[in-house]
């Protein structure tokens, strides 16, 4: 996709928020608390970054860039990007998310691994779920948010913890995990060192009750290059209309607005509600669920696009 910046905001030392919204001023694909998306300005390199904005908001995806001391594409954000710029994104993708079925939530940040964690408090919130958020940095300074969390603090719903450069003043993770409270789950986010002591911390927690991001798992796909991102059109064979899909929108965005009803939950590839058989046409998958035999006979149109200039589907 290809969105454009639309404000830049301090959120903490060396820490800038970028707003990303559709040039047209179109909804975006819905994301779910957790996700992240790549994303690449100019020539600079693909990488992922967390949506920390509120899911329920669809005409924006907000991300924070920590500006790195080895730079590693960090400082090309800082130095070059400006309002107005256009940026390339791929879809949102999840690793992260939130189980509907915990009883509580226990959140562990720690730096700029905040992001994903303030799209889960939003949802959370939403959904008046029990919440505890520790959240570790180097100082107030260097606290992303703190000024939309210092009401959640006063309530008791979140814990800062500030160690000015030595974790062994910061949180103890191991006694903060110690003891499991029943129907809790446990997300985490943050640097190596705070990964690795919650992962030895949380050794003894139900397996599926233990969340986590790293910053340097598996990258996502990188977004496709917008001349690839390609027009093409779709022939439905019961109907037999023809619509022209142009590049950054989907089949389901076409077919709405010419009142074509589509059933879609998620519209990020992953749920399989939009789940269409085509007839002719060779699709290019951009899903993430589907099997090579699926295939051969079905794509995802909140997604998938053409590798030919028409692709006829079931409809």
């Amino acid at each position: 996709m290809l969105l454009r910046v639309r404000s830049i905001t301090y959120l903490a030392e060396a820490i800038n928020g970028y707003e990303l919204v559709d040039p047209r001023g179109r909804d975006l694909p819905r994301f779910a608390a957790g996700a992240h998306i790549a994303v690449r300005h100019a020539d600079s390199a693909v990488r992922d970054y967390s949506l920390w904005n509120d899911p329920a908001e669809r005409r924006r995806y907000c991300i924070a860039v920590l500006r790195e001391r080895d730079g590693q594409g960090s400082g090309h954000w800082h130095e070059r990007v400006r309002v107005g710029d256009p940026v390339e994104t791929s879809m949102p993708r999840n690793n992260f998310p939130l189980n509907d079925a915990a009883e509580r939530y226990l959140l562990l940040a720690g730096g700029i691994g905040i992001t994903p964690i303030m799209a889960m408090i939003a949802e959370l919130r939403r959904r008046r779920a029990e919440f505890l958020l520790h959240y570790c940095t180097r100082s107030p300074e260097a606290t992303a948010f703190r000024d939309d969390l210092d009401l959640l603090a006063a309530q008791g719903r979140v814990i800062f913890h500030h160690d000015g450069g030595d974790p062994a003043r910061g949180l103890d993770i191991t006694a903060t995990l110690r003891d499991p409270r029943p129907g809790t789950h446990l997300y985490y986010c943050g640097p190596a060192g705070m990964m690795r002591a919650a992962a030895a911390a949380s050794a003894g927690w139900p397996e599926e009750t233990v969340h986590c991001e790293y910053f340097t798992g598996p990258a996502a796909q990188p977004p496709a290059p917008l001349d690839e991102d390609r027009p093409f059109r779709v022939r439905l064979a019961k109907s037999g209309g023809v619509y022209e899909i142009p590049a950054g929108e989907t089949i389901i965005d076409v077919l709405r607005r010419h009142g074509i009803a589509v059933r879609t939950s998620c519209e990020l590839g992953y749920c399989g509600s939009c789940l269409t058989a085509y007839c002719d046409g060779e699709p290019d998958h951009r899903d993430q669920i589907l099997s090579e035999t699926d295939r051969r006979r079905y794509l995802l149109i909140c997604c998938s696009r053409s590798k030919t200039p028409i692709l006829e589907l079931d409809l």
